[in-house]
């Protein structure tokens, strides 16, 4: 019997402020990849010759599917050598294939690149989930995911204004040069003063089997595969909207030079309901928050889409009702991504990989067919919204064995075990 995680942690230096600034300054990374896109889409557009404006949104969703595809390698990888190592390698990758875009003479390269850029960044995404589940459990590590979310969300408030500032001094190759630059300094910050989290002892070899046995583990355990589920639904909804977010504010509101303060002003209570939850989650508890704020993001939905329907869709009425959405689903989001690690316990590895895989390929392809769906007004978005909450309230249903609010984690972890 191999004892309980919290017994068998290694000696950590790094104080508790700087680990929460460093893993959210590697999640920030891999989301400056997509939504400092965004203000860039339309000039990479005509520099490339795409003038189907929806076929634009490949360079977001390709970047999507490497950065998701690339989580089952990340996990096993990373319970054999160490989360250190790969981590490097990931963040050497996202550097080079940055350098490759800014330099691809045509469309179809620059989604290669864009793959094999978000194979790298999913690297910022699957380990320093595995690293706060090394050291963190229960409600602490609820408010260290929320607390590393409220730092991670400056990136989606400053990235479009960092995409139009790059556009506005130079081109947008200079965009893929920034995010090559920032790679960088985040390799050498996290080589300098990141210590290895995996004890030697808990290495685990690769052996298929081993690694089958541990994905099916975390496939069945009802929690954890139905709160990975709900964080998936609620991600397309999300990136169905930032798919569009260019075309909703240019075409549908009229306020093409406003883009970077709409999606700024929304994005921020993402970050602000980071802090809420971060302040709140020790004392009411992860399912008590996220299950009334994931019933608020419907009720929310159900609002605009009837707002839209009466004719009343005005961009003062939808940055309101999208910013209070995006407050919902950060209420949610460190929530349920702690939820479905806790029971993981030593599997956070292959958890975090198998959770991370289903998050963002299933995500982004939901968020795909929502963002084609565009047709010039915000319907589609609000209606993603609805069908993706309500889906992800089934989940936690299940999740949940048909009650809700029920705050009963914080206790004792019990690690599934594979042997």
């Amino acid at each position: 019997m191999i004892p309980p995680v919290a017994s068998r942690r290694p000696a950590f230096s790094i104080g508790f402020a700087e680990f929460v600034v460093l893993m959210a300054a590697l999640g920030a990374l891999g989301a400056l990849g997509i939504d400092s896109m965004l203000p860039n889409l339309p000039a990479i557009g005509r520099s490339l010759a795409v003038t189907d404006e929806n076929r634009r949104q490949l360079i977001i969703t390709a970047y999507l599917l490497g950065f998701g595809g690339a989580q089952l390698i990340y996990g096993p990888l990373s319970d054999r050598f160490g989360r250190r190592p790969v981590l490097l390698t990931g963040l050497a990758l996202y550097t080079g294939f940055s350098l490759v875009a800014a330099l691809s003479p045509s469309f179809d390269l620059l989604l290669a690149a864009r793959v094999l850029q978000g194979i790298g960044a999913a690297a910022t995404r699957a380990i320093p989930m595995s690293i706060v589940r090394d050291r963190y459990e229960g409600r602490t590590m609820a408010r260290v995911m929320s607390l590393t979310s409220l730092v991670f969300m400056a990136a989606p408030i400053v990235a479009p204004s960092l995409g139009q500032l790059v556009l506005a001094l130079s081109s947008w190759p200079w965009l893929f040069g920034m995010l090559a630059g920032l790679a960088v300094l985040v390799m050498i910050w996290t080589l300098l003063r990141l210590p290895e989290t995996l004890h030697p002892q808990d290495r685990l070899p690769i052996q298929p089997a081993r690694i089958a046995q541990a994905f099916a583990a975390a496939a069945r355990n009802r929690t954890a595969l139905c709160y990975t589920l709900s964080q998936t639904l609620l991600f397309g909804g999300l990136f169905g909207f930032i798919n569009s977010a260019q075309q909703v504010v240019a075409e549908a509101l009229g306020a093409s030079s406003r883009f970077a303060l709409v999606f700024a002003l929304s994005a921020s209570f993402i970050a602000i309901a980071a802090l809420v939850n971060a302040r709140l989650v020790m004392r009411l508890g992860m399912r008590r928050l996220s299950h009334a704020a994931l019933l608020a993001f419907i009720a929310l939905a159900l609002l605009h889409l009837a707002v839209a329907g009466a004719g009343r869709e005005t961009l003062v009425v939808f940055i309101v009702l999208q910013a209070l959405s995006m407050f919902c689903y950060g209420l949610t989001g460190g929530n349920f991504a702690a939820m479905a690690m806790e029971p993981m316990g030593h599997l956070a590895g292959v958890a975090s990989a198998f959770q991370g895989f289903i998050i963002m390929v299933g995500g982004g392809l939901i968020g795909f067919v929502i963002g084609q769906k565009f047709n010039g007004t915000v319907a589609p978005v609000e209606m993603g919204y609805l069908l993706c909450g309500l889906f992800a309230l089934v989940c936690a249903l299940v999740a949940e064995h048909g009650r809700l609010f029920r705050g009963h984690e914080g206790g004792v972890i019990h690690p599934v075990m594979v042997e």
